[in-house]
């Protein structure tokens, strides 16, 4: 039996040029998630010290000293250009992996707004000469992965080149991305949200139906 295969892929939400779409050529075996609170030591209520309470209708006041941070992501990848060449791909075959990385340069690197809303990479030189006329911003990606369609900025592309052609031109490398995600009122981050809780009220039926079942059971 055949098992389709989903891969993960990076669109970026904009009118480009070039567009840019990067679809995981091989999808990473793990990736690091991290959500953080951070908490205040001031002087207003819940912090300092302040964490006392004695019911839940407490613990907003509680909370009033504590901050949630955007959700990272960080993803390991490997591209390759190998089994593309030995197919007859000419792109593969004569610039390696090179496209793949220069998309995901283009993603990093600031943008410049032009008519028409069309966005182009800063480097090109276009906008007005002086900083302020430039009006620069960072792409907002689309990371698409599963059930999960999560705004974000891609903050970090490390590569470590590992094969070459004869040419020089990478054929292989290990690629690190860092993301953050672009919380707040957008469409694709309400939708997760509502995905999320979703999730959590099926896990919290799922743990009530064990633990009656456990109890009705008989089990220790």
């Amino acid at each position: 039996m055949s098992v389709n295969l989903v891969r993960g892929f990076l669109i970026e939400y904009g009118i480009s040029l070039p567009p840019l779409v990067f679809q995981f050529q091989f999808n990473p075996s793990t990736i690091a998630r991290t959500r953080t609170m951070e908490l205040s030591q001031g002087s207003a209520p819940g912090t300092n010290r302040g964490y006392d309470f004695t019911s839940p209708a407490e613990t907003p006041r509680v909370a009033q000293g504590a901050q949630l941070q955007s959700e990272t992501f960080v993803l390991g990848l490997l591209l390759d250009a190998f089994d593309k060449a030995a197919e007859g791909n000419p792109i593969a075959a004569t610039f390696g992996i090179e496209p793949q990385l220069d998309t995901l340069r283009s993603m990093v690197e600031p943008k410049v707004q032009g008519p028409g809303g069309l966005n182009t990479l800063a480097a090109l030189g276009f906008g007005g000469e002086r900083a302020f006329q430039r009006n620069e911003t960072a792409s907002v990606l689309l990371l698409v992965w599963g059930t999960h369609v999560l705004p974000v900025f891609l903050t970090s592309v490390q590569v470590e080149e590992t094969a070459h052609l004869p040419t020089l031109i990478p054929y292989r490398a290990n690629v690190q991305l860092s993301f953050t995600v672009i919380e707040g009122n957008n469409p694709f981050y309400t939708v997760e949200k509502v995905r999320q809780s979703i999730g959590a009220g099926l896990n919290a039926a799922d743990t009530v139906a064990s633990a009656v079942s456990f109890s009705f059971g008989g089990g220790f």
